[in-house]
């Protein structure tokens, strides 16, 4: 009880700035290092030629899929988490981490069975083309093997990451991506495996993670508890817990819906289209990663100091974490723009197609990238606050409501170029989209914080 309550003066006490970047420093790191993983991977895999390297980006709206699965319950339980601890309501906290931890390896057991029994169907749905296609299966098959401990590691992190444990997590995911990064050469390589290495040294990077995410939870780290015991037997509990965690399914699982009809629209120019696109979705999520991170960082100093009633501090999060995403973002913006090009050639170096559709992508994302955290601050706040069907519908907007029209619009009006461009539109008419909704929420909070004020002053 003493660690429970020190552990909730933490949160609802230290300065909010240093809060956030002591929780945020674990969290990039993370983000980090499992995004330069993904280069790696890509990177290793495309040494294998460029059918291979499109069939990474065609299981990558796979991994997507998974991720939908595991960050609905992971963040659908850490939200809930965040704000029970921050109302010190204990017990019902151990409730929503069992249901959310158990419920995500069932729903992982159920994508392993459907997808392994229509493997070669799944990838030709996902946009593998006739030479990409053996690749892809191979590579897949270990993924969907992966897929309860995966989705299992997403509510692990979450609910890490919920109660400002972020350290733990890190180390979980942190690990596993190094390790991953070791393997893909031996097993590719050294072993002779080819793509089926790169999945394999996958599969046992997430398995190592997953066990060092569990045992820090089984060990005590945390202040809620996971035993099939706490299993909530109402439903409405696990409608709550896919509720609260619906905007990262959204937003997962357009990212998934929108990869396939990207690589659709792309496999038309060939395999060099669908090789670059993958690039490109691995180049801006190294730098996105850090804005994502920082953002997990303030998440649960979102959660607690909500659920504690602490305005002021929810609203001076807010500013602190847009301002340091927008100046990330706008370093990174300038340094991608200035050696696209060169960037591009790190992956595939005698591709001069592979080179000149990636430069293309890059630069158009630059354009827009120091405007993405102002909707990306908007989505985790209104997610962590319990607001989940605002959060739900502007996850929508990125790659989805805005997206998917843009994408076929640009491929018919303007073909390849449009398709180029494609992502950098969509996330600028999300940002707008986010205006009045974060000012909206601004005025709430003023006015929380003015009646608090008030109620101090009658007593």
């Amino acid at each position: 009880m003493q660690k429970d309550q020190a552990q909730f003066i933490k949160m609802t006490e230290t300065p909010v700035q240093k809060l956030i970047i002591s929780l945020a420093i674990p969290t990039i790191i993370s983000m980090l290092v499992t995004a330069i993983y993904n280069m790696a991977d890509t990177f290793f895999v495309a040494k294998l030629g460029t059918s291979a390297s499109g069939a990474v980006g065609i299981v990558f709206s796979l991994m997507a899929v998974i991720q939908a699965i595991g960050f609905t319950l992971g963040m659908g339980s850490g939200s809930l988490i965040s704000r029970l601890l921050g109302a010190k309501q204990n017990e019902r906290a151990n409730e929503i981490a069992s249901s959310g931890f158990f419920t995500a390896i069932l729903f992982g057991l159920l994508l392993t069975i459907f997808g392994l029994l229509n493997l070669n169907n799944l990838m030709r749905i996902l946009g593998a083309s006739k030479t990409i296609l053996p690749y892809a299966s191979s590579y897949a098959t270990y993924i969907l093997v992966g897929a309860p401990i995966m989705c299992a590691s997403f509510v692990l992190n979450n609910i890490l990451r919920s109660e400002g444990r972020a350290k733990f997590a890190m180390i979980g995911i942190a690990f596993g991506s190094i390790l991953n990064i070791f393997l893909d050469p031996i097993f590719i390589f050294a072993l002779d495996m080819g793509i089926s290495g790169a999945a394999i040294a996958t599969l046992i990077s997430q398995a190592t993670s997953f066990c060092i995410l569990l045992s820090s939870v089984i060990r005590g780290v945390t202040v809620s508890k996971l035993n099939i015991k706490f299993m909530s037997k109402n439903i409405s509990t696990y409608i709550l817990i896919v509720k609260t965690g619906l905007p990262s399914f959204a937003r997962q699982g357009l990212a998934s819906l929108s990869t396939v009809l990207l690589n659709l629209c792309a496999v038309g120019y060939g395999d060099a289209a669908v090789a670059a696109l993958s690039i490109f979705n691995k180049v801006f999520m190294f730098i996105f990663s850090v804005v994502i991170g920082f953002g997990q960082g303030f998440q649960p100093v979102v959660g607690y100091n909500y659920g504690a009633k602490k305005y002021d501090r929810v609203r001076r999060s807010c500013f602190f974490t847009f301002k340091v995403g927008v100046t990330i973002m706008l370093i990174g913006a300038v340094l991608v723009f200035a050696f696209a090009p060169e960037i591009v050639k790190l992956f595939i170096n005698d591709d001069l197609e592979v080179i000149s559709i990636g430069t293309a992508c890059l630069r158009a994302q630059c354009i827009v990238m120091p405007f993405i955290p102002f909707c990306t601050v908007c989505n985790m706040t209104f997610q962590m606050i319990g607001k989940s069907w605002t959060a739900t519908f502007l996850s929508s907007t990125r790659q989805g409501l805005f997206f998917i029209p843009i994408l076929f619009i640009g491929n018919a009006a303007f073909g390849l170029r449009g398709i180029e461009c494609t992502q950098a539109l969509a996330d600028m008419a999300s940002c707008i989209l986010s205006i009045p909704f974060a000012i909206g929420f601004l005025k709430e909070l003023k006015q929380k914080i003015s009646e608090q004020k008030n109620q101090q002053l009658q007593l």
